[in-house]
């Protein structure tokens, strides 16, 4: 009679181990087609479990195909042998076998201090308030969490966006104008399809490469736009055919330049030449200029409906959140509401409703001034022990005024990768700005310093690596 080992079960139920059992023995073909089965009770009674167990095996068996019944003769092996075994599903691993072929994760590397790293310090998430939120939400809006979405985000939220808009930045948007997805790469794959596969899409060189990356595997022509002084030239856009063009004018990434306002005009005008055209406004980090007032936006200034300004809370908040939201021009907006009515908001109703609560409680305002002078701070300290230290007189410092990022300018006769490799070598991790370009000739010796992510305490030890790398 057909035996298995009962005590091999482990933490599996008896019925699911001797249906698997079973199940592997007819896939491995140990137990031919139209081979009878034990009768439930003998079978029960040899393998010391109860009846029920072999009946509810044969009839997950029985569903699945793996046998067939017929009436007064019992159970028997269906034919599903293949010519090919390679397209049978293979054995489930027993526990020991599996804890054998467990996979251990990835080993985070450990750095002195990370200068490329620029997520936001999780020490300065509000985890209190927010779960405190969470559960008033998961109490008081029980409807609203179970019911379906509009596909650009929950009406409250897009409202508590546009009242922080127009407070923060003096922009006066309709809420119907606000789409919201899961961060920024979700929105970009909408906006191409929203605008067209067969426009020509151009983005800054140098400029954050994920951006093009998404472009291009759309399938979309790609255009790396030069940038002068004064950020993305007109005269490329035009040379280049270039119909959309993104850009983040306020900060840009990485050289940290900010647009003038003759500039913006300048594009504005180009857009206004074509119904094809629009410019994309990408403010990442707009909320943390650290001089002053912030930069007023592109799509402030525009009059004509050709800007769809883009941001996000992975800065202000934190990556992980993935809420990003766009504002589109009215008449784009009411082409996204047409068209794309069957996509699903992908956020889930319970983040859309806790942010915006969050954001109209106040606790968002009180939340970015604190940010703001933490990361001050940080950088403040940063800089400082720079100019304190021997490092000093071989660098320059550019950009420190916005955005949570600055360029480090150095006297070093070393090209750009031998200067990175050596920092890495101590534990010192940083990244040039040559890195950044794609067709456009780098400017060398300057580096990109995220200061985030990296702990003062670090800090000074961090300066004196790179010191000894420039001696």
């Amino acid at each position: 009679m057909l035996s298995y080992d009962i005590s091999k079960a482990g933490d599996d139920t008896l019925y699911h181990f001797l249906y698997r059992s079973i199940k592997d023995d007819i896939l491995s073909g140990r137990l031919e087609a139209d081979a009878k089965l034990p009768s439930k009770r003998p079978f029960a009674n040899a393998l010391g479990v109860s009846v029920v167990t072999v009946e509810n095996a044969y009839e997950q068996l029985l569903a699945e195909g793996f046998i067939y019944s017929l009436p007064r003769k019992g159970f028997f092996v269906a034919a599903i042998q293949s010519k090919n075994p390679q397209i049978l599903p293979k054995p489930v691993p027993t526990k020991q076998s599996r804890e054998s072929q467990r996979v251990e994760p990835p080993k985070t590397p450990h750095y002195i201090a990370d200068f490329v790293n620029n997520q936001v310090d999780a020490s300065t998430f509000p985890f209190s308030t927010w779960a405190k939120i969470t559960r008033k939400v998961l109490c008081e809006q029980q409807n609203e969490l179970l019911t379906r979405s509009p596909n650009s985000g929950v009406i409250a939220l897009r409202k508590a966006i546009a009242k922080m808009l127009l407070e923060f930045r003096g922009m006066r948007v309709d809420p119907e104008q606000i789409v919201v997805g899961a961060g920024t790469d979700c929105l970009y794959t909408w906006l191409v399809q929203l605008l067209g596969f067969d426009k020509k899409y151009g983005v800054e060189d140098p400029g954050y490469s994920k951006i093009s990356k998404i472009y291009q595997k759309l399938n979309v022509v790609c255009n790396f736009i030069p940038l002068d002084e004064q950020g993305v030239r007109i005269d490329q856009l035009e040379e280049t055919c270039t119909d959309v063009v993104h850009l983040s004018p306020s900060h840009h990434f990485p050289t940290g330049k900010v647009m003038p306002v003759s500039r913006r005009y300048e594009l504005l005008s180009w857009a206004s030449k074509s119904s094809n055209r629009y410019i994309v406004e990408d403010e990442y980090d707009s909320e943390f200029r650290m001089v002053g007032r912030p930069i007023p936006a592109l799509q402030n200034i525009d009059v004509q409906d050709k800007t769809i300004y883009i941001n996000s809370f992975s800065k202000t908040l934190a990556s992980t959140v993935r809420v990003g939201y766009m504002i589109l021009p009215k008449p784009l907006a009411q082409k996204f509401r047409e068209e794309f009515s069957f996509y699903t908001c992908t956020i889930s109703n319970l983040v859309q409703y806790v942010l915006a609560a969050f954001i109209s409680g106040g606790h968002y305002e009180k939340h970015i001034n604190r940010m703001r002078n933490f990361y001050r701070h940080r950088r403040d300290t940063l800089l400082d022990i720079i100019r304190r230290s021997p490092l000093h007189d071989r660098v320059e410092i550019a950009e420190q005024d916005a955005g949570l990022h600055f360029i480090l300018k150095v006297k070093t006769t070393l090209s750009d990768e031998e200067f990175c490799n050596r920092a890495l070598e101590k534990g010192v991790r940083i990244g040039a700005l040559s890195d950044y370009y794609t067709m456009a000739t780098p400017s060398q010796h300057e580096f990109v310093i995220n200061y985030s992510s990296v702990p003062e305490k670090q800090m000074k030890k961090a300066i004196s690596l790179l010191e000894k790398i420039v001696e």
